[in-house]
């Protein structure tokens, strides 16, 4: 299995898992949101069977007045009553009839426009619709016996068959002291109707089933309340079917349930950015050992690599060394020849050409013996402008020979570094500035403190120049700009400086030239 195929497979590994953790806490996050909306409907029932309860022990022959009533809604919604039902939530109450109009009410208004078994919810509310069936719940007779809600009494007339009022009318007259004639005194009496008893139109309806059943199987009429007894049996029965409980709506607050839905994302949303940060950095920790493995591979070979060409460059370097001295017989043999009486002009100018030949190779040959010794430097401390002015008298021959002008601007510092060395690279970079410049030309050598632990070297000249596209190319081994050169004299430099730990850079030289300068030169 090949590296990147098994760092494939690791990131579709980290990658799986990532998506597993993903998935497992949306699926919590619905579990705790249909908990809390679970926990929700419960406490909607318990609010229902408590308030059940509640009517159960307010009703009177199976009717309970709506000012006796409504106090106690109000409770449950506001007061003290919600210690009982154990909700801070409940926000509304709705009883309802059969025909889903409401009976009684408290709380927030409720929308009863779409009323319809179940639950509704919106942003802040959730509306429930008999979540117990109120009409059986209240009824311990049978769901044929729902409880009836009236209205106050004073929502009735005191005259017989007038019904129910929409408004309470005024107190009535003082009665009589006979009270035969009054409302009132028939119904102290017991009496239905003002008449006896009995409506005009015939017998009394047959009673509601289980109503008034007494031991012995025979009925008696149900007995209604005494405000009542003066309404009609037709207009009891409408007051009784548009007032009788059969429906139970809820409404209640969804904010506590939303805090917790939303605080349980924030924490899951937290388990997921731990786990996308665990999975990035299992990914990047996979992607450096990978790298970090590969690297160590690349190391071995570089290594290994590295030990044959120092082993060729062991090898070349005795091949070029020995190559020397038969070269230096044949230059010999060659001046021999060329220095005896009777040799002839042809002859001796040929005896010449191998001569200069012979001194180009063993030229080329000691610059490649140079460039292939190892570089092992023995720091002292130097003044460089006195290694600087000793270089330039050692090309002292070669700048008269071209009548150059060398300037040296040097503050005294003291740096650094091997002498041998630092004298090798300052001659090779002079003997390139002389190569190349003009007769008549100009050289300028530099040296300067920088701050107060480097100091920085240059050597300029007015020459041609180096093009930008060839800068970093002129430090590589044969690489020259001129037809005399072996093109190791600034490999040479090169590594001396990158030995000191220095750096060297070849720029341009306003108006004309180029400009060879050594930084980071350490002070002593």
């Amino acid at each position: 299995m090949n590296p990147p195929r098994r760092s494939l497979m690791i990131y579709g590994l980290l990658a799986a898992i990532w998506l597993t953790i993903v998935g497992w806490q949306a699926e919590e996050h619905l579990r705790v949101r249909d908990v809390a909306r679970s926990d929700l409907r419960n406490r909607s029932r318990e609010i229902a069977n408590t308030l059940s309860a509640i009517i159960r022990g307010m009703r009177f022959r199976g009717t309970i007045l709506t000012e006796r009533l409504t106090p106690v809604l109000n409770e449950l919604v506001n007061g003290r009553a919600k210690e009982l039902v154990k909700s801070s939530e409940l926000i509304s109450i709705v009883l309802l009839n059969a025909t889903n109009e409401p009976v009684a009410a408290a709380g927030a208004p409720v929308d009863l426009t779409e009323i319809l078994p179940g639950e509704r919810w919106d942003r802040h509310t959730v509306t429930l619709v008999n979540p117990v069936d109120l009409g059986a719940s209240l009824s311990s007779e049978g769901s044929t016996n729902p409880t009836v809600v009236l209205p106050p009494i004073g929502d009735f007339t005191n005259a017989p068959g007038e019904g129910f009022r929409d408004r309470p009318p005024p107190r009535s007259e003082p009665q009589s002291a006979s009270g035969d004639s009054n409302v009132v005194g028939h119904i102290a009496s017991g009496d239905p109707r003002p008449d006896g008893g009995r409506p005009a139109d015939g017998p009394p309806p047959p009673p509601p089933e289980n109503e008034g059943r007494r031991r012995d199987g025979e009925f008696r009429p149900p007995r209604r309340p005494i405000w009542l007894r003066g309404m009609d049996e037709k207009e009891y029965q409408l007051l009784v079917q548009k007032r009788a409980l059969h429906g139970l709506v809820l409404a209640l607050s969804i904010d506590p349930l939303n805090a917790a839905i939303t605080s349980d994302l924030w924490l899951r949303s937290i388990i997921l950015l731990l786990a996308t940060f665990s999975v990035l950095g299992a990914g990047l920790a996979w992607r450096n050992l990978a790298k970090s493995s590969d690297l160590q591979i690349r190391l071995i070979r570089a290594s290994e690599l590295n030990t044959h060409l120092k082993e060729m460059n062991l090898a070349a370097a005795g091949l070029a060394h020995e190559t020397r001295n038969p070269l230096n017989i044949i230059r010999g043999l060659a001046q021999l020849i060329s220095k005896q009486v009777e040799t002839g002009p042809e002859v001796r100018q040929k005896s010449l050409d191998i001569v200069n030949e012979a001194d180009k190779v063993a030229a080329q040959l000691n610059e490649f013996i140079n460039y292939s010794r190892p570089r092992e430097v023995r720091r002292a401390v130097l003044a460089l402008n006195s290694v600087v002015n000793e270089v330039v008298r050692t090309l002292g021959y070669d700048l008269e020979e071209k009548r150059i002008r060398v300037q040296v601007s040097s503050d005294s510092v003291m740096v650094e570094a091997d002498e041998q060395l630092l004298r090798q690279a300052l001659f090779n970079l002079l003997l390139n500035a002389v190569q190349a410049v003009q007769p008549g030309g100009e050289i300028q050598v530099v040296a300067q403190r920088v701050n107060a632990t480097e100091a920085l070297l240059d050597v300029r000249d007015n020459g041609p120049g180096v093009p930008p596209e060839q800068r970093a190319e002129i430090f590589k081994p044969y690489f020259t700009m001129q037809e005399k050169g072996t093109g190791l004299g600034l490999a040479v430099v090169q590594q001396i400086v990158l030995a000191h730990g220095w750096e060297i850079h070849c720029l341009a030289n306003e108006p004309r030239g180029a400009v060879f300068r050594i930084t980071h030169v350490k002070l002593a």
